[in-house]
């Protein structure tokens, strides 16, 4: 059977945060050898999404940051954008935000669902009119309730408006439990697993080629399994998720994406006597959009 389903990485913005946070407990002359801090003590980090080109549906998993953030948020996160990124990076891939029939949201941190909406008049208003919305039920209760340790990393006040204009017009899908099916390609199913140790039930959408492993493994560096962020709000629940994952993603042969990654898009795996490693990482393009091959 032909597969009809194409797959491109989005890269809408990029930006900095704090290299110990990204690190965590691993010391700095460590970290710094692969990948290098500005005067600041911040690294450079993509923000890239998948989008899914398949025979009747365009499926884009997560939004990156947005263009609606306050100038002093964009200076203290060094935000590279333009105005309506989303919009001029789908049209690289020949789409609109209309076309969009499916978006799926790993979880409801400022950096992965910000271009969820535009500010129109003042007004937090929905891109993506003609999707379905897929969140995690239990992620979206944490993230009204979370510890003062991650409370900042949910702004609610610009997704809330959007969801709920999801719900009021029968466009929210809310997903539940450890695992299951999101939806349907033409290729097979675009299933979730969930990992709990950056934020609780952190949804991992994957299918037969490929997962997207949102902040999980957030860069190539990550693999290795002691090489956890401090924004974890469980560090030691991360460390059993990845080797889970690991073990799940190499028996199944995945292609790894890498959401935050400044340099590879997305890698491989390989054995290692230390569990796996990178055997092989694909280069990123510096483009808005760009397609790849799983």
């Amino acid at each position: 059977m032909q597969r009809n389903t194409e797959y491109f990485c989005l890269e809408p913005a990029k930006f900095r945060l704090d290299g110990g946070a990204m690190f965590g407990i691993i010391p700095k002359p460590l970290w710094n050898k692969v990948h290098p801090s500005d005067e600041q003590n911040r690294i450079d980090l993509a923000l890239r999404l998948i989008l899914i080109k398949d025979e009747n549906k365009n499926i884009l998993i997560d939004t990156g940051i947005g263009d609606h953030n306050s100038e002093s948020f964009n200076e203290r996160f060094d935000v590279r954008t333009e105005m309506k990124p989303l919009e001029k990076a789908l049209k690289k891939a020949d789409l609109t935000p209309g076309d969009i029939t499916d978006l799926i949201l790993s979880h409801l941190h400022f950096d992965h669902i910000g271009g969820i909406g535009e500010l129109i008049d003042g007004v937090m208003t929905p891109i993506f009119k003609n999707a379905n919305c897929h969140i995690h039920k239990e992620h979206y209760n944490y993230a009204h309730s979370p510890t003062m340790r991650d409370a900042g990393s949910f702004h609610c006040k610009n997704f809330e408006p959007i969801i709920k204009w999801y719900e009021e017009n029968s466009k929210l899908i809310w997903h539940k439990g450890e695992e299951g099916k999101i939806l349907d390609l033409d290729s097979g199913p675009l299933n979730f697993k969930c990992s709990h140790g950056h934020t609780p039930y952190l949804m991992h959408p994957y299918d037969d080629r490929m997962i997207y492993l949102a902040d999980l493994i957030p860069t190539s560096n990550h693999i290795h399994i002691p090489w956890v962020m401090g924004y974890d709000i469980s560090p030691g629940v991360t460390t059993k998720d990845k080797e889970e994952f690991l073990q799940f993603i190499y028996d199944r042969n995945l292609t790894m994406i890498y959401e935050h990654d400044p340099i590879y898009w997305g890698g491989k795996l390989t054995p290692s006597k230390h569990g796996f490693s990178a055997g092989e990482n694909f280069k990123k393009f510096d483009q808005l959009a760009y397609k790849i091959e799983l």
